[in-house]
């Protein structure tokens, strides 16, 4: 059986810690920067962990 590719779309949105919790890039941070308030610019701008029903799925994707 062939080797099982990485999906490229999932290993460009997900990365892995080193306890094996994949992280993601919160929404909201592509356009109307201007009408957001700074301090809600900084908290979208962090890193966020995936739901626990979403790492099943993306880890799959990850070969993981």
């Amino acid at each position: 059986m062939p080797k099982m590719k990485t999906h490229s779309g999932a290993k460009k949105r997900f990365k892995v810690t080193g306890t094996g919790k994949l992280m993601k890039q919160q929404a909201g941070m592509r356009h109307n920067l201007e009408v957001k308030a700074p301090g809600r610019k900084a908290r979208l701008n962090k890193d966020q962990t995936l739901s626990k029903a979403d790492t099943k799925v993306a880890k799959k994707l990850l070969g993981l």
